[in-house]
């Protein structure tokens, strides 16, 4: 069985609900957005830290998302049995 199947199924486990990591990637929009604007306040030699932080937040937002998709898969009774046949 893959790895992303077996992350997924533990989160699913653990309570986590595919709503949950769709919040998340949209708040991980969101601090990226703010990270990005809070360097505008900075002066030149710290202002290309703040913005490299803010485009690796950036980057979270899509993997929580996918994340989120494939944890989806274990709340549908359909999804599960599909995935249960993988490996």
């Amino acid at each position: 069985m893959g790895g992303t199947v077996q992350i997924s199924r533990a989160l699913s486990r653990a309570g986590v609900r595919g709503s949950h990591m769709e919040a998340a990637s949209m708040a991980g929009v969101a601090v990226c957005i703010g990270f990005w604007l809070r360097a505008k306040g900075y002066d030149q030699e710290e202002r290309g830290n703040a913005e490299r932080r803010a485009l690796f937040v950036g980057l979270w937002p899509a993997t929580l998302w996918l994340m989120g998709q494939s944890v989806r898969e274990f709340e549908r009774p359909e999804g599960i049995a599909r995935i249960g046949r993988i490996g």
